[in-house]
């Protein structure tokens, strides 16, 4: 069973469309099991991994969500791009609900999140986060968004805090000052872990709210989030859609699938093997078992 494209739904998109030849699959992982059940199918001939974030029944706080078991089970899979649906709030009069962001960057307010494969064990590595999506996927998503209809905002800072709570009125407007654009509380660790998973990685970020900053809309809450939500899936599942065709003309000159190679610290000679079989998947090709 492998896949291509790996899509990892967020709140109100627990399903994918369309999808034909459908099988679901369970995946144990040296961290554990992902949030749910995989769904693997075929759409537009392209084999479409799905894994709802929080769960089908929604039962994974944002704190709590199993994000390294995730990232290992997509790529177990063979996946080599991750999209990443997400619900966000505005922080920017001209981002309005209902519209779309493609973020270019991010900024990790989040406290208690293990943020690495490594943290426990194995090698020290240090990946390149200074351009955090990939370049490629990210524009093929920004031309999906645009075809599929809701008005799209090309780029964007995405802050991500830990939640589960929203803001106070007061972080709110400091974020603001901070000039950050949009904010949610998904994206951290999916970044970092996508690239040391060599995964080509982006967001599209679905907009729900003004957060709690604005005084003309009603402050940022569940009833509110979920109505917006609703609104927005179908364009979500048409972007999807229109992305696919633009996968196959990604020249596939990006840095993700490397983002390894000159990133990995420890001297070879130092990692033991049971490490080394343990992290195969991911390091594999620069450290194997057999050396």
């Amino acid at each position: 069973m492998e896949a291509q494209l790996g899509v990892l739904g967020g709140s109100g998109l627990y399903r994918m469309a369309d999808l034909e030849d459908v099988e679901e699959v369970r995946i144990t992982t040296p961290f554990g099991e992902p949030s749910d059940t995989i769904t693997i199918g075929t759409l537009q001939g392209l084999r479409i991994a799905f894994l709802p974030r929080h769960g089908r029944a929604h039962q994974h706080s944002p704190s709590r969500v199993p994000a390294r078991a995730n990232f290992w089970a997509l790529k177990a899979l063979g996946v080599r791009w991750v999209v990443s649906v997400s619900a966000v709030g505005s922080l920017r009069e001209e981002v309005r609900p209902l519209d779309f962001v493609i973020p270019d960057q991010v900024v990790d307010r989040t406290v208690r999140r293990p943020r690495s494969f490594f943290d426990e064990e194995g090698p020290v590595v240090h990946v390149p986060l200074d351009e955090p999506f990939c370049p490629e996927l990210r524009a093929a998503l920004v031309q999906a968004a645009i075809a599929a209809g809701p008005r799209v905002h090309e780029r964007g800072t995405y802050l991500c805090i830990e939640g589960p709570q929203f803001s106070t009125k007061a972080e709110s407007h400091l974020y603001r000052s901070w000039e950050m654009d949009i904010i949610g509380m998904t994206a951290m660790p999916e970044v970092r872990l996508a690239r040391e998973a060599e995964l080509c990685f982006a967001i599209l970020a679905l907009v729900t709210d003004y957060d709690v900053w604005h005084t003309a809309e009603e402050p940022v809450s569940v009833s509110v989030v979920l109505e917006r939500l609703h609104q927005n899936v179908e364009a979500a599942q048409r972007t999807l859609r229109e992305l696919i065709p633009r996968l196959e003309q990604l020249p596939g000159t990006c840095a993700c699938s490397s983002a390894l190679q000159n990133a990995i610290v420890t001297r070879p000679e130092a990692v033991p093997r049971d490490v080394r079989e343990r992290y195969a998947l991911l390091l594999g090709k620069y450290l194997p078992v057999e050396s």
